[in-house]
């Protein structure tokens, strides 16, 4: 699962690529220092697996994974070709969802593409970009579908739809924010449309701002605005100081975030979220030889997760036995916690919920 970081030249992008997977992509002042996209996969923070594993006393710990991609910076114009235009958007293609970067800091040495620090401006920008792609693209559905409806009528729901469709994109609006019926979003999921895909919004403060926890400046209420009216998740940040923290030993940078009264680092949150963001909860293994989260797609049943460990085990799936992560750490183990009735045996139709601890018995 990959999640892209866009945004306009010099908001902070790379920078915070560097944080998040500490990968050295190159950092300038000047727009498309980035060209093509760098890739860093990157654990997903989760404090019961160190618990588990200090259960277990475990020989190896296994985190889940995502992927991040950080693209070149947009420009207004990218959907005619300008800046990188065309290069952007095939990359912004092949991401799940997007982080996007928004720049809430105030800083003369730090050049801005437009001129002026206008977080609505910025937000604007990208949003008609690739409204814009993705009219272009429902122009050459749209055309190919009428020519299907002359060999074939059945095409008419699926034509009405992609032109209500393009109406509402050139209203301004993007496609994740159409309501539509149950058939409409199902269409609406089978085009590849940019303004579709889930967003967070990384809103770049200054270290000063951050620091004092003075998350309520007036550019952070310009991004939280916009979020609010489409349903998408903030996260304020500083790309420079969680640089910073990325170079610190685990107990230094506890110690420093202790001190700025925050229970996690900004990239931390965003890795969480971008998690959260891309629909998946993780079960867990646990005993000597590993603990392990494995990531997979909420409303997962017990047979399909049990192939994310081993085809096998899913071929040959018996039953699933489940303890919650809770249970399991109250009880000691999971012997104990069967003793005391709270391991439930699943069959294969179970929906897995995050955190349950999974035993599975297969027979192959």
């Amino acid at each position: 699962m990959k999640l892209g970081i866009v945004g306009l030249p010099n908001v902070g992008k790379s920078t915070l690529f560097n944080a998040i997977t500490n990968a050295g992509a190159q950092s300038a002042n000047y727009p498309f220092c980035t060209i093509e996209p760098n890739i860093g996969v990157v654990s997903v923070p989760d404090k019961r697996l160190d618990v588990l594993c200090d259960m277990y006393k475990a020989q190896n710990l296994v985190r889940a994974t995502i992927e991040f991609l950080d693209i070149a910076g947009l420009v207004k114009g990218a959907s005619q070709g300008e800046g990188l235009g065309n290069k952007f958007l095939s990359h912004i293609r092949e991401v799940d969802a997007v982080v996007h970067v928004v720049r809430c800091f105030v800083d003369d040495d730090i050049i801005h593409v437009n001129g002026q620090v206008s977080p609505s401006d910025d937000i604007n920008i990208i949003n008609l970009e690739l409204v814009l792609s993705d009219i272009e693209l429902l122009e050459k559905r749209i055309e190919k579908t009428e020519k299907l409806i002359k060999a074939d009528k059945k095409y008419q729901k699926e034509l009405d739809f992609l032109k209500k469709l393009k109406v509402f994109l050139e209203e301004g609006n993007l496609a994740r924010n159409y309501l539509g019926t149950e058939e409409e979003l199902e269409l609406l999921k089978s085009l590849p449309l940019l303004s579709n895909k889930p967003v967070i919004y990384a809103a770049n403060l200054s270290e000063g701002d951050f620091k004092d926890g003075n998350w309520q400046n007036e550019y952070l209420k310009q991004v939280n605005n916009i979020a609010a009216k489409e349903g998408s998740k903030v996260v304020p940040i500083s790309a420079r100081l969680e640089e910073e923290l990325a170079e610190l030993s685990h107990d230094e940078k506890q110690e420093f975030l202790h001190d700025l009264g925050l229970m996690e680092s900004g990239v931390d949150a965003l890795i969480k979220a971008g998690y959260s963001l891309l629909g998946l909860i993780s079960f867990l293994t646990a005993g000597p030889k590993e603990v392990r989260a494995w990531p997979i797609k909420k409303g997962t049943c017990a047979k399909e997760a049990a192939g994310k460990i081993h085809s096998d085990i899913e071929r040959g799936f018996i039953k699933a036995e489940i303890v919650s992560y809770e249970d399991l750490v109250n009880c000691g183990g999971f012997n104990s916690a069967k003793e005391a009735g709270l391991v439930r045996a699943e069959g294969k139709e179970y929906i897995m919920c995050d955190g349950d601890v999974v035993l599975f018995r297969f027979n192959v």
